[in-house]
């Protein structure tokens, strides 16, 4: 057990986090949100089964988890073409780059890059895709669910339904993806420009602590 948490910590600290802390702790808050929504609009309570099937709950979850697909896709395609100086998450952009697959393969390479071809082409670019296609059906959850939600509001209130075609193209739906996706490239803007000059020792997130500031590390 210790060998493994050694070799995988990093990706069970992370999954744990979000699943154990922060996802279920949403469930809990955002269950007694919604009931305290629907208590005022004199619908009764409900329980943590169905709240997980709540347009509430998908809009809330979907809504995040787009900005942070959005911003990874983003950050990927960026970083293999854009260069920034000095910063940790850039190559250094006096130097030639070019991603080269060497003539002779190992035989323990990933199979892609053995197999060659259009299939080694499209592993290339495969973690930007994996990126894409996550937020492409974050948008669609976030979509579906934050049209539910609103709808559930609009009835509430006496209004009619709307169609999810007026609902993206609402200033409701826009302002619940803008006000995440800027603060998500804020963060990543301000770790581009920080770690050319503050470093973290030991984290591949930063250069080695007496590198100067305007050099980049390979």
């Amino acid at each position: 057990m210790r060998r493994f948490f050694r070799r995988h910590g990093l990706s069970v600290i992370m999954l744990g986090l979000f699943f154990v802390t922060f996802l279920v702790g949403q469930v809990i808050a955002g269950r007694k949100e919604y009931n305290e929504e629907r208590e005022k609009r004199g619908s009764s309570p409900v329980g943590y089964k169905a709240y997980l099937r709540s347009s509430h709950f998908a809009e809330a979850t979907a809504e995040n988890w787009e900005s942070e697909f959005f911003q990874m896709f983003v950050f990927i395609v960026a970083t293999a073409y854009l260069y920034q100086k000095g910063s940790a998450e850039s190559k250094d952009p006096d130097k030639p780059h070019g991603h080269h697959t060497r003539k002779e393969v190992s035989p323990k390479a990933p199979w892609p890059v053995r197999r060659g071809g259009w299939v080694l082409r499209v592993y290339e670019h495969s973690l930007s895709f994996a990126f894409f296609a996550l937020f492409a059906v974050s948008l669609a959850w976030h979509a579906c669910g934050g049209h539910r939600l609103y709808n559930e509001e609009r009835a509430g209130e006496g209004q009619p339904a709307i169609a999810l075609s007026e609902y993206v193209k609402s200033s409701r739906f826009w302002f619940e993806s803008l006000q995440n996706w800027q603060s998500e490239f804020l963060a990543i803007g301000c770790m581009v420009v920080l770690t050319i000059f503050l470093r973290e020792a030991n984290s591949p997130e930063s250069k080695k602590v007496a590198t100067p500031h305007w050099e980049n590390e390979e």
